[in-house]
């Protein structure tokens, strides 16, 4: 249960700060979506659930729609 918890939150996480990039570098979804080819409702559904997203999609909303690298971390003390 715990686990379950602690990835939904990780996703969280993740839909939030796509969420604060784009909106700091003033973007709407639907123009985050047309640079990385995607559609506005998927922007949105991961800003708010990020759990469904795929890597090479990721890397292309941070790479392509928001100008920054992606960097990923590791806590393997569990």
């Amino acid at each position: 249960m715990r686990e379950q918890y602690e990835e939904e939150f990780e996703a969280f996480k993740t839909g939030v700060l796509i969420q604060e990039a784009r909106k700091q570098k003033q973007m709407t979804q639907e123009k985050l979506a047309k640079i990385v080819g995607t559609k506005k409702h998927y922007i949105s559904s991961i800003e708010n659930d990020a759990s469904d997203i795929c890597r090479s999609t990721l890397m292309r909303i941070i790479r392509e729609g928001l100008g920054g690298p992606l960097k990923l971390s590791l806590d393997l003390s569990h």
